[in-house]
């Protein structure tokens, strides 16, 4: 009989559903076993078989195929790290026949059963957590017995025939795993085989079947969980000019650095009051209260770093004008000095200005009965935007 070559490889659909990236359940050395059972099928060589019965002197009259079967394999492996492994083991590929009519009268059966041990290296390609899809090549040392038997008119002279020869084989498939240790595969192959007679055809080989690997735990494959999203963001949330006032509340959204800000965002005059930076009579040396205002100015003076100001001095009516003046800008001198010594920019100060009675101020408050009193010189210094 003649095994002739399949017109096409049976195929797995599902294997295009596939692509899509990540990493095997399993992607370490080590050894493993399986087992599959699938549909095995050739194709019967009729119009040789004909040919040949007519060169002998016989027309067949009819020709009934048996083409199909099923087949099993086992085999042992080794895996190499993620992508590649090595597999040995033993097939049976099932038996094939034909039965057939002739004339002169008679009759003419064949069968063939086909079994063998194989060597493939098989390349993996981790496809998620679970799947994998895989390509084998190999060889199969393969046996082929065969048996005819005539009736009638056809004489078969070798009724028993055989052949074991090495052929090559490949396919393809995928795994998917249950857990680390246990796994299924489907695969398709197709395994290159000598008759008994003098012919090389193909069989086919669809199978199903376990893979167990040695050393991993038995437990389910835990897929990692989804990263939770990204809580949304509000305008609460943000404040794009960097002024701490968020931008739902800020009614200035392009307020720059620097400056000072309401709680509304926007900018608001700054004005720092030194009202109590005193002197005593007719001096020009600052004395321990007005030194804590002045520490005080110096803060908000470092905090708002683009503040130009400048420093004025004032004393009421009580005097000459050109002595309150001369008075007056002493002690603004002084008060420009102890800021300048405690680190703030002169380049940021205009001043220092005596005003002397020029400018007076508006309230000198109680405790100020006139120019006969002390006290009645005290100068005010106010450091203004």
């Amino acid at each position: 009989m003649k095994l002739c070559k399949s017109p096409r490889l049976l195929s797995l659909a599902i294997l295009s559903a596939l692509a899509s990236g990540g990493a095997a359940a399993y992607d370490g050395d080590g050894w493993y076993v399986g087992g599959s059972y699938g549909w095995t099928a050739a194709t019967i060589d009729d119009e040789r078989i004909i040919s040949t019965l007519a060169a002998r002197g016989f027309t067949v009259n009819d020709i009934d195929d048996d083409d199909r079967d099923n087949g099993y394999k086992a085999y042992l492996g080794y895996q190499f790290g993620r992508h590649f492994s090595v597999e040995g083991g033993y097939v049976d590929l099932g038996q094939y026949g034909y039965a057939l009519t002739t004339t002169p009268a008679g009759t003419l059966t064949g069968d063939i059963d086909l079994r063998g041990v194989f060597l493939d290296l098989v390349g993996r390609m981790p496809v998620n957590d679970r799947f994998s899809l895989f390509a084998r090549i190999g060889a199969i040392y393969a046996e082929a017995d065969t048996r005819f038997v005539g009736t009638g008119a056809v004489n078969v002279l070798d009724p028993n025939p055989t052949a074991e020869e090495v052929d090559f084989k490949f396919g393809v498939g995928m795994e998917y795993a249950f857990t680390r240790a246990l796994s299924m595969r489907i695969e398709a192959e197709r395994y290159r085989i000598d008759d008994a007679i003098g012919n090389t055809g193909d069989i086919d080989m669809v199978s199903a079947g376990l893979v167990y690997r040695f050393g991993q735990a038995l437990a389910p494959v835990v897929e990692p969980p989804a990263p939770a999203p990204a809580p949304r963001q509000t305008c609460a949330d943000l404040d794009d000019d960097g002024d701490g006032v968020n931008n739902c509340n800020d009614r200035c959204p392009d307020s720059m650095a620097g400056q000072a800000i309401g709680q509304d965002g926007c900018p608001v005059p700054l004005t720092i009051d030194l009202k109590g930076v005193n002197f005593d009579f007719d001096r020009d040396t600052l004395r321990p209260d007005a030194i804590a205002i002045l520490d005080e100015a110096v803060a908000i003076l470092r905090r708002y770093p683009e503040l130009r100001f400048e420093l004025a001095g004032h004393t009421d009516e009580c005097g000459s004008d050109d002595y309150n003046k001369d008075l007056s800008g002493r002690r603004a001198r002084v008060v420009y000095d102890y800021l300048a010594n405690a680190g703030i920019d002169t380049g940021r100060m205009s001043g220092p200005n005596g005003y002397g009675e020029d400018r007076p101020l508006e309230n000198l408050g109680d405790g100020f009965p006139g120019c006969k009193s002390e006290t009645n010189r005290r100068t005010e210094l106010n450091v203004q935007n």
